[in-house]
Parts: C-alpha cells; structure tokens; sequence
C-alpha cells in the first residue's frame, strides 16, 4: 500500500483534501455518456446498461477471490490484459449472471462485445462486460443483442442517465446506488463518480456486487490500481449482509491516461465514493430493518481489527439478536473470538452506541432493558476495545430477518 501525505497548511499542519459530495453518481463525470433500458432478460424492469467514453480509458479491477468465477469476469480479465489502457465502453446486464454457463458463456460474453463494439466502431478488447443474476442460466442473446442497440440510441450524460443505469444493474436492490465527489486539484476541479448494486450474498472480500466509478483525473494504470486496492479494502471488503459470496463479483474504475501517482484528494475521493456506495449495501440489505457498525479499537494492527470486525458482521447469530433487538453481547464477543486472530479475554471491553455495555472482566455496564432500548435504534454502533494497541478498523452489517428468508427461498421461483 502507497501511504501518501495529506496537503500541508500554512504553519505545516495537515490538511485534510476538500470535497464536494454531488448528487448524480457517475453521471456527474465529464467524458462519458450512460443508459439503461429494458432489454428482456427480466419480465419488466430495467436490465441492461452500458457506460461509453469519449476518449481510451486506463482500468483498475478488483474481482471476487471466488474459485468459481463468471464467464464475463473471465472475458474482462482476457481485454484488461490487452487494452487495459485503453477501455471504451462497460457493458452491464441483471437477471442473468452468465456463471456456470460453460464454453457457451465466454462465447455469449465476448459476442455482448464484439456487439458493442461494432455499434461504437471501437475494439471489442476495449469493452468490458459484466452481469449479475441467476447463476447457471444462458444469456438471451437475442434479446441482449437488441437492448444494446437501443442502449446505445439513448445514451447520454448526466444524473438521470446514471440513475437509469444503476437502476438496470440491480437484481434484489431496492433502490439505486449512486456517489460522487469533486475535489481540486489547484484551481482545476475533478470529479470522482461511480454506481453500484448488491444488496445479498453480501461478504467481505468481495460481495454479490458491481461498482463502476470512474474519474476525469487523467492516471497511469497503474496509479489507479493502487489507489483502488486500499479503498476497496476499506470499504466493499468490510461489508457484509449475510455472509455469502458470489461469483461476479467485480469493482472497475476507469481514468484518462495520464502520468504519475495519484495525488491525496483524488485517493480520498475515491475512498469516500467506495465507502458511499459500500454503506448503501448493507442499508438496502435483503430484508434489512436494520444497520450496524462495528468498529474494533486498541487493536495490535490494522489487520488483526479486520479480522475481528469482519469476524462480527458476518455471524448470522450476531444479525440475528440485531434483528431481534437481543441484548446478547456474548455472540458479538464470541464472534470476534472466532476470528483467531489474538483476542486476550482479560483486556476487551465493548460499547453500544457509545456507552460502555461490558466492562474488562466481562461486567455489564448496561442492563439488560438499557441495552434492549439502545439496539431499537435503526442504526447501532458497536465497539469492541482490544486494549492491546493503537490500531483500529469498521465494518458495516444488517439484520437478518424473516424478509431475508423469504426473498431467498423464492428468488428463482
């Protein structure tokens, strides 16, 4: 990881980057134009978006560590390795993942572009393409093939275009995922935008989802890379809503060519886009009627916070009591216990919005009543003190409830 220092202030203090959020999401990105439509792969919503830009883009990837992985991952990788610097197009179906699909899915996945090439008059290696859906099930080609020509009769830029298109990537999201940050460079202004989906088979190390953020800040490929791996890690690797992971899985961000490292306000615009995005996840969880943020604090290292942290938002007997509104604190400990990663049970205490729950020792702070009140909250935070160093780390969960169940015991069906 590259550690870059923050501006510095008129007596050599730190200053942190100053950022603009926007509405809008990725259409708020000069040099790209989007569209999302109905294709056909879904009986009635939106399903197919693509995202064109107007000069050769450099990409950066983080994909699912899944050992299954779709067909358009597999296809996307095989461009990036070409023409990773110079992208021209993302194309994006829901309602059919195009995983597990053989031979005849990496076929159908170069064919969507080859077909987005031609209609663009650019190469088919400087088209990345994406789904997100049932997985095992072909992809419609037909139908596929004449959603394009009408996605991209209506591209344009703008909010209502990336609106459009982060509406048609969702499959059991209720709602549209969108972020964007200005931030400046001197006097020169720049944005980061990007949109998203997911909302189940949500895990750390990547989850059932797709984010597409893109910059005007011109980068090297390989800047980009890294200044995406450690917002990534920050973000959509500390989320989790129950626990699954999927084999699509898939973060793409894009930048004109250019040269050099990627200065702090970009670094922290991207970092807040991810986390924006990231945070959306988890409160449009499957079912979710609540959230939760756990953070681990006096931790020994970044990674050991981590791994507790994930250890708690992915236990679903912890989501469960969220749901339930249960004060049983032994699961969230037990659960960071689980992660082996160094916990010493004579030195941890543990918060609940702020007031202390369990002091070291395992004695209770709150009753049982004080803490049933503070988990009706919609949003509850969670603070599990290591006491063994300076280190800290978040992460994001929601409920599990009877909904959860209900939308995955008929999600084909």
């Amino acid at each position: 990881m590259i550690v870059q220092s923050l501006p510095e202030g008129k007596n050599g203090t730190l200053v942190e980057p100053r950022l603009l959020a926007m509405r809008g999401g990725l259409g708020n990105v000069p040099g790209l134009r989007l569209a999302g439509v109905h294709a056909g792969i879904k009986p009635r919503k939106r399903d197919l978006a693509v995202i064109v830009f107007e000069q050769p883009q450099v990409c950066a990837s983080v994909i699912t560590t899944n050992e299954i992985k779709a067909a358009p991952l597999l296809v996307s990788a095989e461009h990036l390795a070409s023409s990773g610097s110079a992208v021209r197009a993302v194309v994006c179906n829901s309602g059919c993942a195009n995983a597990c699909t053989g031979e005849r899915g990496e076929r159908d996945a170069r064919a969507t572009a080859r077909q987005t090439a031609a209609l663009l008059g650019v190469g088919a290696k400087q088209v990345v393409v994406a789904s997100t859906g049932v997985i095992g099930v072909p992809l419609p080609m037909d139908r596929l093939q004449k959603g394009l020509e009408r996605a991209i009769e209506q591209l344009e830029s703008g909010g209502k275009s990336a609106h459009d298109a982060a509406e048609a990537i969702m499959t059991t999201d209720r709602v549209p995922k969108m972020a964007a940050y200005a931030f400046y460079r001197g006097k020169a202004k720049h944005v980061v935008g990007g949109i998203a989906k997911g909302s189940g088979m949500i895990a750390p190390s990547m989850a059932t989802m797709l984010a597409f953020v893109a910059t005007d800040l011109p980068l090297s490929q390989q800047a980009l890379q890294r200044a995406l791996a450690p917002a990534v890690d920050e973000s959509f690797n500390m989320i989790s809503v129950d626990g699954d992971m999927s084999t699509n899985d898939a973060v793409y961000a894009f930048a004109p060519a250019g040269a050099g490292e990627a200065p702090p306000e970009f670094a922290e615009a991207l970092r807040r886009v991810c986390l924006d995005l990231a945070h959306a996840m988890v409160a449009d969880g499957e079912g979710a009627t609540k959230t939760m943020t756990v953070r681990v604090t006096g931790a020994r290292d970044v990674a050991q916070a981590r791994a507790m942290a994930r250890g708690v938002i992915n236990s679903n007997l912890v989501k469960t009591a969220l749901y339930g509104e249960d004060p049983n604190w032994g699961r969230i400990v037990s659960a960071a216990g689980s992660a082996r990663a160094g916990l010493d049970p004579r030195t941890w205490s543990l918060l609940l919005n702020g007031k202390n729950w369990v002091d070291v020792g395992g004695v209770e702070s709150l009753s049982e009543a004080e803490a049933h009140r503070e988990l009706e909250e919609t949003n509850v935070e969670v603070e599990l003190r290591l006491g063994i160093g300076n280190a800290e780390a978040t992460g994001w969960c929601c409920d599990l409830s009877r909904d959860y169940v209900r939308i995955n015991a008929n999600y084909r069906t």
